[in-house]
């Protein structure tokens, strides 16, 4: 992964804060920790945002990317319910690639599960002084693990921090794909393949149109930003998901893509937001 890949670890969580000044009846996601890891600076900024999320939301749905807004907090909203859901069966989790998403801080029904979030050393760091700003200390079931995806191994470094490959786990892989070469892919699912039968992964992947120049999604500044400068480098074609998964033991739940999941989060809303078929959310379980 490279680092420039390492550098957008933060956006999400920037909108999650902006997010927050919507009543909460009109949240796809409710997180306040997202505004609370924030420094000073950014705090006073979201804060300022407030009586203009409107036009901000707008603004960026116009030069951002079509349908970033809606597609960032669904597939947030999404793996926030799956695991709490899951908690009757599995009993551990792993975050890889977990930037500051702050999931496993401020979900309460996943407290007594033993946890791991690894990402590259920098990323661990600044997540280690956004959880400072926030909380008195970091949960004790909690691990914050640094690693180099590109020459460590992940379960030796999971298991010399303490995981249990013998127990079932949560496999939490949000937004990292992409940044990816088929080889780092193929590792972590090496690594995923290992996991006990009835352990679950969330996962996402961006359309292999995309990355190809085939279909940009009405996304050419995101198309010659990630794409043409190597930030993003896997894709998906979504009908080769399920084939792909059955080839390192897992059975395919649900493949869904953001206009499918707006249904879902965006609609109680009652707000009005653009749909991304760009990105897909991917739920499985281990066989």
């Amino acid at each position: 992964m490279s680092k420039e890949a390492a550098k957008t670890g933060s956006e999400p969580t920037i909108l999650s804060a902006l997010e927050q000044n919507l009543p909460i009846e009109e949240r796809i996601l409710v997180d306040e920790l997202a505004y609370k890891i924030q420094p000073i600076s950014l705090k006073l900024s979201i804060k300022m945002m407030k009586p203009f999320m409107k036009p901000v939301i707008s603004a960026s749905e116009k030069n951002a990317a079509p349908g970033m807004w809606g597609w960032l907090l669904c597939r947030k909203r999404y793996i926030d319910e799956k695991l709490l859901d899951s908690t009757n069966q599995v009993e551990q989790i792993v975050n890889l690639g977990a930037g500051l998403d702050t999931r496993l801080y401020r979900l309460t029904g996943i407290k007594h599960l033993p946890a791991w979030e690894l990402d590259q050393e920098q990323n661990i760091e600044a997540k280690r002084r956004a959880l400072s700003r926030a909380l008195k200390q970091i949960p004790p079931n909690i691990k914050l693990v640094p690693i180099d995806f590109d020459t460590e191994n992940i379960m030796d470094i999971l298991i010399k921090n303490g995981f249990d490959p013998n127990k079932k786990a949560f496999f939490i892989w949000e937004a990292v794909s992409q940044y990816l070469t088929k080889d780092g892919i193929d590792s972590t699912f090496s690594f995923l393949s290992k996991a006990k039968t009835g352990s679950l992964i969330a996962f996402t992947y961006i359309h292999q149109d995309f990355i190809e120049g085939k279909n940009l999604f009405g996304w050419v500044k995101g198309y010659k930003r990630f794409v043409e400068n190597r930030i993003f480098i896997y894709g998906m074609n979504p009908d080769n998901v399920n084939s792909f998964l059955s080839a390192y033991g897992y059975k395919l739940i649900e493949d869904l893509d953001y206009s499918q999941m707006s249904d879902r989060y965006i609609k109680p809303t009652g707000r009005k937001l653009a749909a991304s078929k760009l990105e897909h959310m991917v739920f499985a379980e281990k066989m």
